[in-house]
Order: structure tokens, then sequence, then C-alpha cells
């Protein structure tokens, strides 16, 4: 009998996740649009985040790779226990999170993951974009979150509409962006800052108050390059905290298959 996964074998979901490099942009990303979002005080309940938010990162980055990479019942027992967890929070506080608030985070997760990619690799099929939704989508199913797009072209509008209503520069904003600074020293957060500036959308810049970047897109390029001569590796160890760079080489899934 053929082996099922959650995510076929030959998915772009699997490349695009299947790189550390494109995993940590996404989580760039994500990390500016978390501060802003208007649910952020739910990540604040139990302390996880901004105690260590290096920390929650990989162990979302954890699941995260079990339901993309894992045979089908793996996966579907992954997405359970976050769901678990989720509902354990929600009853240690006496209250619900918000289901826009579920929303918002597959939203981020499918722009990241295709802003990500775009920006290191390269643009994506329509195809592409289609099967990178349809693999959250299910995901977001599975939970029971309501109100999902059917569709790309309906994703895009449900995800600008929730940008608009649902984040809001705040006191959990500025406190998280100190956290990232204490966590990452100096230099490292302006590499995050700069890295999120190139993922963003317009409107999650705007409410940040970043302007644009200059130099950043040219050390892309840069690094782009130095990914045909092995120098990468090198790089990534240099500006990443030494604890996680285990933890990040583990994320380059070379052995995996993938679409042509």
């Amino acid at each position: 009998m053929e082996t099922q996964y959650f995510v076929d074998q030959s998915s772009i979901v699997r490349k695009i996740w299947g790189k550390s490099d494109t995993i940590l942009f996404i989580f760039a990303g994500a990390a500016a649009e978390f501060a802003l979002n208007k649910a952020v005080d739910w990540l604040y309940f139990t302390g996880k985040l901004p105690k260590d938010p290096l920390d929650r990162l990989f162990s979302t980055v954890n699941f995260a790779n079990i339901i993309i990479f894992s045979e089908r019942p793996k996966a579907l027992q992954a997405i359970d226990t976050i769901t678990s967890i989720h509902q354990n929070v929600e009853t240690d506080r006496g209250g619900k999170i918000p289901d826009w608030a579920y929303r918002d985070v597959l939203f981020m997760l499918v722009d990241y993951s295709i802003r990500s990619y775009e920006l290191l690799e390269r643009e994506l099929t329509d195809d592409e974009k289609a099967e990178v939704l349809n693999v959250f989508i299910r995901m977001g199913e599975r939970m029971g979150i309501e109100d999902l797009p059917n569709n790309y072209a309906e994703f895009h509008i449900a995800r600008d509409q929730h940008i608009i209503n649902n984040t809001a520069y705040g006191d959990f904003t500025k406190d998280l962006f100190k956290q990232y600074e204490i966590h990452l020293g100096k230099i490292r957060y302006r590499i995050l800052i700069e890295s999120q500036k190139l993922v963003i959308p317009d409107l999650i810049r705007q409410r940040l108050g970043f302007t644009s970047s200059t130099i950043f897109p040219i050390l892309i390029s840069t690094y782009k390059i130095s990914r045909q001569f092995g120098l990468d590796k090198l790089i990534k160890s240099i500006i990443l905290p030494a604890k996680f760079k285990p933890q990040i080489s583990a994320l380059d899934r070379s052995n995996v298959a993938f679409a042509p």
C-alpha cells in the first residue's frame, strides 16, 4: 500500500519549507505581523512568547515540519495537538481565541511562504500559489476554523481585509520588538528588521513605521550568489545565534523529493 502524506511529496510547499533561509524569512515576516495583531495578548497570556521568542519560533517550525513532511496520520496528530494546546490556553484564561485570529495565522503562513520563496528563489505560478493555500486551508479545516477562503482570489481579498481590521500598533507591539532585540542582540536585531522590510505587506510596514530597505536588497542578491559556492551556510553560522545553529541546519532537507 502506497504511503500517504498530508502534503504530497512533489508539492511546492515541501520545497518552500525544505530550506532554512526561506523558513527564517517566513518567520521574520510573521514576527513583525504578530506584534501588530490585535489578538497578540493571547500569546502574552502564557508568557512563552516574550520570555523566549526564538524558542517559540522553533517550536512552531517543528510542528510545521511534522505536518508538511510526515505521513498523513502523524501530520493529523500534530494538527490535533496544536488545537488541543490552544484549547487548554482558552480554558486557563476562561475565554475563546477569536476565529479571525486563527485565520490570521493561517493567512500569514500562506502569504509569507509565497513572499519568502519569491524573494529568495523565483516567482511562483498561480497553480503553485493555489497549492500553498490548499495545504494550509486543509490544516485550518482540521482545526475547525470557519469561513476559510475557497480559492486564491478569495484569499487575497480576505488577507488584505484581515490586515486592515486586525492589526494596530500598541503596547504589546513595542514590548515584543524590545524582546526581539534583547534576545537577538543589536546587530542581529537590525538584520531581523531589514529582513522583515523585504517580505511584509505595505500596510504592515506603514503601521510599524518602517522605512524602505535600501542596502538589504543588494545583500540578498549577494547571498543568492553565495549559495552557488556553498558559502550560505558560513554566512548563516555568522549571523545566527550559536545555540540555534543545529536546529537551523536541520531545517535544510536536501533529500526530500521536490517538484521540478
